[in-house]
């Protein structure tokens, strides 16, 4: 069953600049294993943290870094969650979460569907 669906998109050019202006912000949004990928990437990545949140139906208290989107070696982005993002799950009864993620022409965007 489908408990929630969320979608994101990110200017990667503005997101890049907000970083270059925030440098801390790395470190808040991510993962350092996450760190390590270019600004479209990065701002992919971003996006479906963003368009987790709204999938969980965006409660406050959630933490960026409780949330780490991973490629699997068939080239596929998957969802890692644990700490305030796995709890929220658990109490909406998420079992799995899919992720699709997509970056062209300076805009990078996600779709986290949860399901139980």
């Amino acid at each position: 069953m489908i408990i929630g669906v969320g979608i994101d998109v990110v200017d990667v050019a503005r997101f890049e600049e907000t970083l270059e202006r925030t440098p801390s912000l790395l470190e808040r949004l991510f993962t350092p294993e996450e760190r390590v990928v270019g600004i479209a990437s990065l701002a992919a990545r971003f996006a479906a943290k963003e368009a987790l949140a709204k999938a969980l139906g965006a409660p406050v208290g959630l933490h960026w870094t409780d949330a780490r989107v991973v490629t699997s070696e068939d080239g596929r982005p998957h969802l890692e969650i644990g700490g305030s993002v796995q709890s929220r799950a658990n109490d909406l009864g998420v079992d799995r979460f899919h992720v699709s993620l997509s970056h062209d022409a300076g805009i990078a965007s996600a779709v986290v569907i949860a399901e139980g």
